[in-house]
């Protein structure tokens, strides 16, 4: 094993407390244009992002932003709000013992551009080698456009790569249509389907995956 890959949202890092802080400010506009309650702005809002589950456009706040005609943009919500932004505990040791031993590492994500700027607000950035975005290839995971672009960045080939997760549809089922070790993150202990090669609940758990390759 060469490489390791990783996803960004719930496997690196969370921006739940972001989410949790702008939302609110979401319905109250949407309460005061459209003269409805913020329950009805919350569905209004939310029916529209789960409309679009899993497509190119539901990974981008901005999205949702504009086609409700929002002063709000989820770039200056990161640069105001970095603290807003938790990294898991488990993931600075662990790419750091990663890169201790000689592994080249990267990041794919379905989100857009601003994935690099939160990455480097996070203080991760430095650890990733590339970092493969929407935008760069105009595709998404599970798409196998993306994972080998991330391949060809690195040098690397589908079977010395490892890809870490925490979408059975998107990591691990893209990762393993290309070829590549696919890893499933489980922080929350949900049900899963046997896709995954492996199945870890932190990142910690990765030493002991890798140190039976060597």
């Amino acid at each position: 094993m060469k490489a390791v890959l990783f996803d960004i949202d719930g496997t690196i890092l969370t921006e739940m407390p972001l989410i949790q802080l702008f939302l609110p400010q979401v319905y109250d506009k949407l309460s005061k244009r459209f003269g409805i309650s913020r329950d009805e702005a919350r569905e209004r809002f939310l029916g529209e992002i789960f409309e679009r589950r899993d497509t190119y456009d539901w990974h981008d706040w901005n999205f949702f932003f504009r086609l409700f005609d929002l002063d709000l943009e989820y770039e200056e919500l990161l640069r105001t709000y970095p603290h807003k932004l938790h990294v898991y505990p488990d993931t600075v040791p662990t790419l750091e013992w990663l890169r201790d031993e000689g592994y080249l590492l990267g990041v794919i994500t379905s989100g857009p551009e601003y994935q690099r700027l939160k990455l480097k607000l996070a203080g991760l950035i430095d650890y990733f080698k590339v970092v493969v975005t929407r935008d760069d290839v105009n595709a998404i995971k599970p798409e196998p456009r993306i994972f080998l672009y991330a391949l060809e960045g690195l040098g690397v080939e589908p079977g010395e790569t490892m890809m870490v997760g925490d979408s059975l549809s998107q990591d691990v089922y893209g990762a393993k249509n290309v070829g590549m070790t696919a890893v499933w993150i489980n922080r929350d202990g949900e049900a899963g389907y046997n896709m995954a090669d492996y199945e870890i609940g932190t990142l910690y758990e990765l030493r002991k995956i890798l140190g039976g390759w060597e």
